[in-house]
């Protein structure tokens, strides 16, 4: 690998992927050991020439030399692309460009409802993304889709429930979030969406748990038993998730029975139709 030296990334030390990935870059010898730093540790020269609000949003690279810097999907390619040039020619072409710069912006302005953290008021800068009501959205949506068929294709496999169909389960994901979102209605619009956020992900996370019985279901017969157990098992998983994140986002731990309630409703609805 060829090191690019005299350029540190800021990345957001709450974050477990940018955390990863920069590491990364370091060990493999694509930065040199100075080649990440948390954004919290701003010195006050930096913060002079350095865009503080967009590099919470965009991960900043700082050429330490020059006192230049470049942000987003734009840092991740000049480091990348000083050991593979050939990739940075790629990633700089305009349809590539445009889906990494979109991709990037989505996982970066969700990043906190994916991994969420506590904010701490003493550190200061926080690394915090802006609340991006059209990324939040697409986020929601996505992760709905993705658990909409999940739950489809699991719920044809267990022989007692009537047989199912894509538009019922994308009714039943959806009018979860407006279950929770009932509880929530003394609270700001940002304040809810965050939860959904979290919300989201946590059925997201059920999903990718669900995934390999699925997988495995359509090469071979499962028995019902490991059907069901793995089923209780993901459902205590994820309610474990669920309350943790409430607890982070400091709401209402009534919101993690509510969210068992919903799914109970829906089961006897479903049995009695």
């Amino acid at each position: 690998m060829k090191t690019l030296i005299n350029q540190t990334l800021l990345y957001d030390e709450d974050c477990p992927l940018c955390r990863v990935y920069t590491k990364g870059f370091i060990t493999a010898g694509m930065l040199d050991e100075n080649g990440k730093k948390p954004y919290c540790q701003l010195s006050e020269e930096e913060e002079i020439f350095v865009d503080i609000k967009r590099a919470s949003n965009e991960i900043a690279l700082i050429d330490t030399k020059n006192k230049t810097v470049i942000y987003g999907i734009n840092s991740l390619l000049k480091v990348v692309g000083h050991s593979f040039p050939w990739m940075e020619k790629v990633g700089n072409l305009k349809p590539t460009y445009y889906f990494l710069k979109k991709l990037y912006s989505f996982i970066s302005y969700n990043r906190k409802v994916i991994i969420p953290s506590k904010i701490n008021p003493a550190i200061k800068p926080q690394c915090v993304p802006d609340f991006n009501y059209k990324y939040r959205f697409f986020y929601i949506a996505f992760a709905t889709i993705i658990t909409t068929f999940s739950l489809f294709f699991f719920s044809e496999m267990i022989n007692g429930l009537p047989k199912t169909n894509i538009a019922r389960e994308l009714i039943l994901a959806l009018g979860q979030m407006v279950f929770q979102s009932v509880f929530l209605f003394k609270f700001d619009k940002k304040t809810v969406l965050n939860y959904l956020g979290n919300l989201m992900t946590v059925s997201l996370m059920g999903s990718i748990i669900l995934m390999p019985i699925i997988i495995l279901h359509t090469f071979a017969i499962v028995p019902e038993i490991v059907i069901l157990s793995w089923f209780g098992i993901t459902v205590g998983i994820m309610f474990s998730e669920h309350f943790r994140r409430v607890k982070i986002l400091e709401l209402p731990s009534y919101l993690s029975f509510t969210w068992v309630l919903y799914r109970i409703i829906a089961l006897l609805i479903i049995l009695n139709l």
